[in-house]
C-alpha cells in the first residue's frame, strides 16, 4: 500500500469516533441518527415504530396539519379466503429494527428535511364487522387525502387497499402499480364483494382506479380464472414467468408508460415474493419475485407521482425467521423513497 495515501487514511480517520463522517451527503444523514457524540438511539428501545420514525398518535386530532408523510397501520384481516393472521402484520412490520435511513441505490434519506411520523393505527369500531372497518379506513384516509398528507400503510389483508382508494381518488382517479401473485380482481363471494380477492374490481367500478393506468406484476397460481375483470378492464398483468423473460429493466419500462405521469399508487403484496423469501403470509404461491427483484422493480419507479402506497398480507405466525415482516418493511422504505421523491417535485412545482 502507499505509504503517502496511508498516512493521509490514518490522518483523516484514526483518532475519529462513528459519528465523524466527512462527505456532506452521508453527514447530513448522520446527523439526524447521532447524539451525544458517537451515541445512536438503541434500535430495540422504546415503541416500536416504522423505521423509528416519531409516534404521532395525536395527529388525527390536529388533522395532520404539520405532516408530509404518515405511516398508518391496519390490523384487520377479515377479509383472508384462505389462511387469517395478517392482522398482525403491522406490529411486526414496525417491530422489524434495520430500517433506514439511507437508501444506497437511490442515493437518499427519505425522512431527512420532511415532516414524516408513525401515527398509529386506524381506529376501528369493531374487530368482527368487514364492512364497518373499510367504512373507517375510507372515512380516516379521506381526511389523509384533504390534508395533502400521503400515507404509507402496512396491513392488514388486502380489502383494506380498495377504502383507501376510494379516498385518494375521490376527486381524481389514480393509476397503480401492483405487486402481488394474484390480481385480486374477482367478484362477490358467499354473499361477501369486500374481500381481500377483490379490492381493484370494486375501486375501478367506484371510478376511483383507472383500469387503463394499472399494472399487476408478479401474477401466478391457479386463480388465473378469477382474474377475467383484469383483462376486462384493460389492467396490464405480467405474469412472474414474464418478468424473468422480459428483465427487470422491460418491466419497469413498461410500469412507467402504462401509469404516465399521472397520480399513482403502489400497493404490494408480500405474496409477490416467493414463499422462500416471504412464507409469513396467507395465500403464498410458489415461483414468485425474489426480494431484490421486487427492490429494483419498486427503484424503478422514482420519478412518479406517487400519491401513496402499501404492504400487505404479512403474517408473521407462519414465518419462524422474521423474514417475512423483513422484507415487507424494506418494500414499504422504499416506497417511502418514491413518495418522498414526489414530494419533493411537487414542493419545487409549487415553488416551495
Amino acid at each position: 500500500m502507499d505509504k503517502t495515501k496511508l498516512d493521509a487514511l490514518r490522518a483523516r480517520y484514526a483518532d475519529n469516533s462513528g459519528s465523524d463522517i466527512h462527505d456532506p451527503a452521508f453527514r447530513a444523514v448522520a446527523s439526524q441518527q447521532f447524539s451525544d457524540g458517537d451515541r445512536r438511539k438503541w434500535p430495540f428501545s422504546d415503541v416500536a415504530t416504522f423505521m423509528g420514525l416519531p409516534y404521532r398518535p395525536e395527529a388525527a386530532a390536529t388533522a395532520f396539519a404539520d405532516l408530509d408523510i404518515a405511516c398508518i397501520g391496519l390490523p384487520m384481516d377479515l377479509g383472508v379466503t384462505n389462511r387469517a393472521g395478517a392482522r398482525l402484520g403491522p406490529r411486526a412490520v414496525r417491530a422489524v429494527e434495520r430500517i433506514g435511513p439511507y437508501e444506497h441505490a437511490l442515493k437518499m434519506a427519505p425522512a431527512l428535511g420532511c415532516r414524516a411520523a408513525d401515527i398509529g393505527d386506524v381506529p376501528f369500531r369493531s374487530r368482527f364487522s368487514l364492512e364497518d372497518c373499510h367504512q373507517d379506513i375510507a372515512a380516516f384516509y379521506a381526511r389523509i387525502a384533504a390534508a395533502g398528507v400521503i400515507p404509507l400503510s402496512v396491513g392488514g389483508d388486502h380489502s383494506v387497499t380498495w377504502p383507501i382508494l376510494r379516498a385518494l381518488g375521490a376527486k381524481e382517479p389514480v393509476g397503480l402499480v401492483h405487486i402481488d401473485a394474484h390480481c385480486d380482481t374477482s367478484g362477490p363471494y358467499e354473499g361477501s364483494k369486500f374481500h381481500h380477492g377483490g379490492p381493484f374490481r370494486m375501486a375501478v367500478l367506484d371510478g376511483v382506479l383507472d383500469p387503463e393506468r394499472t399494472i399487476q406484476i408478479g401474477i401466478r397460481g391457479g386463480a388465473e380464472y378469477l382474474w377475467e375483470f383484469s383483462y376486462e378492464s384493460g389492467m396490464t398483468v405480467i405474469h412472474a414467468e414474464e418478468v424473468a423473460m422480459l428483465g427487470i429493466p422491460a418491466v419497469i419500462a413498461k410500469a412507467r408508460t402504462v401509469v404516465g405521469s399521472g397520480p399513482v399508487y403502489v400497493s404490494f403484496d408480500v405474496d409477490g415474493l416467493d414463499p422462500a423469501f416471504a412464507p409469513g403470509t396467507g395465500t403464498p404461491e410458489v415461483g414468485g419475485l425474489s426480494t431484490a427483484e421486487a427492490l429494483a422493480i419498486l427503484r424503478g419507479l422514482i420519478g412518479l407521482d406517487v400519491i401513496g402506497g402499501d404492504v400487505v398480507e404479512v403474517a408473521p405466525q407462519y414465518d419462524g425467521t422474521t423474514n417475512t415482516a423483513q422484507a415487507g418493511a424494506q418494500m414499504l422504505f422504499t416506497i417511502f423513497c418514491l413518495a418522498r421523491a414526489a414530494l419533493d417535485r411537487r414542493r419545487a412545482a409549487a415553488g416551495g
